[in-house]
């Protein structure tokens, strides 16, 4: 927790002013408020406020502080004391010479405080709306816009001078990839470099602002905020379907929607008048919450574990603020309470998902897809109607038909057992109904009494049946069941038991990989299962290798073992005998049987029911069901998680610390006090809420947000802390800039693209990155903008740069997530059986937006480059720099590949002469041009493995073969496999990777 603050204090130089909210009050909340706030109070004293550090301890009985009088004031005294028992503070490390500084000029200067009563809640910079702050008046030599000034103003007073303008090359490098995420190409640079009119620069600004590579690139940093990810987390981590929503976030960037309407279009567009489809789409947002699907988890649990989710996202993406922290007791240094912790969460509290479901779930088919859609619709319908259709010749046909059913007597179960626990009713039908304790797995016991007649066949039916889902005839929650064995004894009266052989089984219907064969096959790994078939009667019939004697005092029994598992197990079920021996016609189903039987006096309903039957039997409609079963098996519409609100909503109370079976006091909606309140119509909904944050007047949300648009051209916020703007947080290095750039985000209509243009065509974004030894010695981290920021380009961005230099990328823009190659084995686990399958066309080579995101096993190349798993938000991804990353980049099959696509390339693409081609290679890469030593080292390691590969045609076969067509500009494996490796080194480059 005191990082942050520590570091702001760091950031007062000797040449600075000292001000009281920015370099002493965060002092104070990060050392000493625990003991002296408004909580505790030890000897009386507060430092959680000026006013009150002024007052002293018990309210002045003892100064503290005398402005101008270092050594009349008791703090210096504590802090400087070399007594360890009297030294402040008395836990953890002494104050740092950097901090004692800060407090000595600031008691040297007058201890200047900010106006309140010793009692008053401080207030913070950042509870208080921007306001349009006065511009530096500083030369305009450099400066090419008042971003430029505020900037300036900073430097000087530090005692820096800005950096020169970099070259032309490096600036569009840079640009493009702090833009769109792409490296220029050759032709760009080249034109660039040619473009001696005025405004060159700021053309290329407009050709890459309007280009879908930028919205794809602005997307991509949006979904870490949203955590977006194609699986639910926890254990199972299934899949879920939500890249419309991500093809949503791509269009907004691309028609540079207003940021206050892309905010309320996520949190609340489906309470928008007339909400269109992709309005509702755009909620999503907070659908992206991880789903638990385990069997047995409470739903409830996971309902509020997903708003308590909401909520915190929506504070560290909007608000800047650390709101979790007030969960389970008010915010230990934010002035947020608890009971507005649970105000906040009612606004999400009433929505119609639940714990494990991934409901409500929306069709949402693309406008490329509605023309396609409605075309097959119409030839289903066509195809409905003629199959729904009964003609003369059907009729004919129909009476044509006469199966010889054998003659079945229903056998009534004497006794019924389940082994593990289901309730068994024996029904006036004969059948045997299953309720009660629906167990994962089951194996029934039936007995039956003595049979006079003999029988060369049993049957066993499976009926449908209200109670159970789908109506059945099976338990589980999709109305299937699977019949893994079944034994059958004769018993006699001394209680022997007699094995009866089972044969030939068949069944009405069978599902693909069930058949009816499974149950007599010895093997509990197969079974009988009827998924297609769910909700009507079904028939599975076996001969008897040797049939039943008649008059034999024997009673039958059977065992039926369920032993799938997920309920799979039988909810209906009848027993019955035939002395009939089996026919070689089809068995049909059992109600289908008695209608055939009984034709000639049928009711309307039942002529119906067994023309409806024999619709699906006829030969004469054999080429209609078969397109209409080809139809329905393509891919329905795109769907996607949406927030829907309940019709009434739910109550919210309180949660007594935070947990889900504690409910305390009752709330309404309602917003943290300190940020602002609500409009007086606002309604009490998501879209109130939603429609608060971009009133203008709040006192966060621009700043959040331009702050977060600074920190992706820049490499760090002007607050570092970009998801807490709280005491605890850094406070800004360039406050006055801040609140600038929040007015003039919210006046020029909430752009996003405008903001950009600000930043990214000014002379401080456009100064050179290379540091003097005094400048870095002055300023390590680049605080105050001395130069241009240079750092390692995040890990979607090191893959998309790759293929793009390889030549290989495909820029369809949106659509479905892929698999580009990943090592095998990555995705196993326990608890499911889902593969990674690499893509194969187009798709192996898409940007790394729209790699299929796993949560519990991400793509392991973007891991090591230090993405986060998107379980929960990430407001700011850290930068390592470990041997990992450049062992992925040499070794990894998916980098590989793409080195000997640029090996292709340069041999396609480059100039005659190895050097020649080098030097094109290496400003592919980089965008400069290599030095004649840095050519010397490529064209060593291009003829050592021209001579290893020549002595080893297998191993370069192995180094270049790939699974998609390559045009190798007619090299041969050899040749190719040594410009494979240096293309590999050229990928590797710490230039090719970082954005300077």
């Amino acid at each position: 927790m005191l990082f942050p603050a520590l570091l702001t204090l760091s950031l007062a130089a000797p040449q600075d002013a000292i001000d009281y909210a920015r370099d002493v009050a965060p002092l104070f909340e990060a050392r000493c408020v625990e003991c002296h706030g408004a909580e505790k109070r030890k000897a009386g004293l507060r430092l959680d406020s000026g006013a009150a550090v002024l007052a002293g301890s018990d309210h002045g009985e003892v100064a503290v502080v005398v402005p101008g009088d270092l050594d009349g004031s008791l703090l210096w005294e504590l802090v400087t004391s070399d007594d360890e028992d009297e030294r402040m503070p008395p836990e953890g490390a002494a104050l740092s010479a950097d901090e004692l500084d800060v407090l000595r000029r600031w008691i040297v200067d007058g201890a200047r405080v900010p106006a309140a009563a010793p009692d008053a809640a401080p207030t913070h910079w950042a509870w208080t709306p921007p306001v349009r702050p006065a511009v530096p008046a500083v030369g305009d030599g450099w400066a090419r816009g008042d971003v430029d000034r505020f900037v300036l103003a900073r430097m000087q007073a530090q005692g820096l001078a800005p950096a020169p303008e970099a070259d032309r090359a490096t600036l569009l490098r840079r640009l493009s990839l702090d833009l769109t995420g792409l490296p220029p190409t050759l032709a760009e640079l080249d034109a660039f470099l040619a473009d001696a009119a005025p405004g060159a620069y700021e053309r290329q600004v407009e050709r890459l602002l309007a280009s879908d590579a930028y919205a794809e690139h602005m997307a991509r940093a949006w979904l870490d905020l949203a955590r977006y990810a194609d699986t639910n987390g926890y254990e199972k981590d299934e899949r879920r379907s939500m890249w419309r929503w991500r093809d949503w976030v791509i269009e907004a960037y691309a028609r540079d929607l207003g940021y206050d309407a892309f905010t309320v279009e996520q949190l609340a567009g489906d309470l928008l008048p007339d909400a269109t489809l992709e309005q509702r789409i755009a909620t999503g947002f907070h659908r992206n919450t991880m789903v638990n699907a385990e069997g047995g988890v409470d739903p409830e649990e996971y309902r509020v574990a997903a708003v308590v989710d909401r909520v915190d996202t929506t504070g560290a993406v909007w608000l800047g603020t650390t709101l979790g922290c007030a969960r389970c007791h008010s915010h230990k240094y934010d002035p947020i309470s608890q009971r507005e912790y649970f105000r906040v969460f009612a606004y999400f509290n009433s929505t119609k998902d639940v714990g494990p479901s991934d409901q409500p779930r929306l069709e949402a088919p693309r406008a490329q897809d509605v023309a396609a859609l409605a075309a097959r619709a119409s030839e289903v319908a066509a195809l409905e109607a003629e199959l729904a259709t009964w003609t003369p010749a059907l009729e004919a046909e129909l009476a044509a038909l006469a199966p010889a059913a054998p003659r079945w007597r229903v056998l009534a179960a004497t006794e019924a057992a389940s082994r593990d626990g289901a309730t068994l009713t024996k029904l006036a039908d004969g059948s045997v109904l299953v309720a009660g304790e629906s167990p994962e797995r089951d194996a029934l016991t039936l007995a039956f009494a003595p049979d006079a007649d003999g029988a060369q066949q049993l049957r066993i039916e499976v009926l449908p049946d209200d109670a159970h889902p789908r109506r059945g005839p099976g338990r589980a929650g999709n109305g299937n069941f699977v019949l893994s064995e079944l034994r059958a004894f004769l018993v006699d009266e001394a209680g022997a038991r007699t094995p009866l052989a089972l044969a030939d089984a068949r069944a009405d219907y069978e599902q693909p990989g069930w058949p009816a064969a499974g149950v007599v096959d010895g093997d509990a790994a197969t079974g009988w299962a009827v998924d297609g078939g769910i909700g009507r009667a079904h028939q599975w019939v076996a001969r008897l290798a040797v049939p039943l004697p008649a008059d034999v005092p024997a009673r039958l029994e059977l065992e039926l073992d369920e032993a799938y598992g997920g309920r799979h197990t039988i909810g209906r079920l009848r027993v019955s005998l035939s002395n009939d021996a089996p026919s070689g016609a089809a068995l049909l189903p059992p109600d289908v049987e008695d209608l055939l039987a009984r034709r000639e006096g049928l009711a309307d309903a039942e002529r119906e029911t067994l023309r409806a039957w024999f619709r699906g039997q006829a030969a004469a409609l054999a080429p209609a069901r078969e397109r209409l079963a080809a139809l329905r098996a393509l891919p329905g519409p795109p769907t996607t998680l949406v927030m829907e609100e309940l019709p009434a909503p739910r109550a919210t109370h309180v949660l007594e610390r935070g947990s889900f079976l504690a409910p305390g006091e009752e709330v309404a909606c309602g917003v943290p006090a300190v940020m602002g309140p609500l409009p007086d119509d606002a309604p009490a909904n998501r879209l109130g809420f939603a429609r608060w944050l971009v009133s203008g007047a709040h006192p966060l949300t621009a700043r959040v947000e331009v702050n977060r648009l600074w920190a992706q051209l820049f490499g760090r916020g002007l607050v570092t802390t970009e998801q807490d703007f709280g005491t605890q947080g850094a406070t800004p290095t360039h406050p006055a800039l801040l609140d600038w750039l929040a007015v003039e985000f919210v006046e020029r209509g909430w752009s996003t693209k405008a903001l950009l243009r600000e930043l990214v065509t000014s002379a401080t974004y456009r100064q050179d990155s290379r540091v003097s030894a005094d400048a870095l010695a002055r300023d390590p981290a680049n605080v105050w903008l001395a130069r241009g920021a240079r750092y390692r380009v995040d890990a979607e961005v090191v893959r998309d740069t790759a293929l793009a230099l390889s030549g290989l990328l495909d820029r369809t823009v949106g659509g479905p997530s892929v698999f580009p190659p990943q090592v095998p084995g990555i995705w196993r686990q326990t608890y499911s059986d889902d593969r990674w399958s690499n893509s194969d066309g187009g798709d192996r080579f898409r940007r790394g937006l729209y790699t299929f995101w796993r949560r519990t096993a991400p793509y392991p190349t973007f891991v090591a480059f230090d993405a986060p798993s998107r379980e929960v938000v990430c407001t700011r991804r850290s930068r390592s720099n470990t041997p990992l990353q450049a062992l992925a980049l040499l070794n990894d099959p998916a980098y590989v590949e793409l080195a000997v696509g640029l090996a292709a390339r340069a041999l396609r693409e480059g100039p005659q002469g190895d050097r020649a081609r080098l030097a094109w290679a290496f400003r592919l890469c980089t965008a400069r041009a290599a030095d004649a030593a840095e050519l010397d080292v490529l064209a060593a390691l291009l003829d050592g493995e021209r001579a290893h590969f020549a002595a080893d045609p297998d191993a370069a076969a192995a180094l270049v073969r790939v699974p998609f067509e390559l045009d190798r500009g007619g090299a041969d494996d050899a040749e190719l496999a040594a410009w494979t490796l240096t293309a590999n080194v050229l990928l590797n480059l710490a230039e090719t990777v970082t954005r300077s």
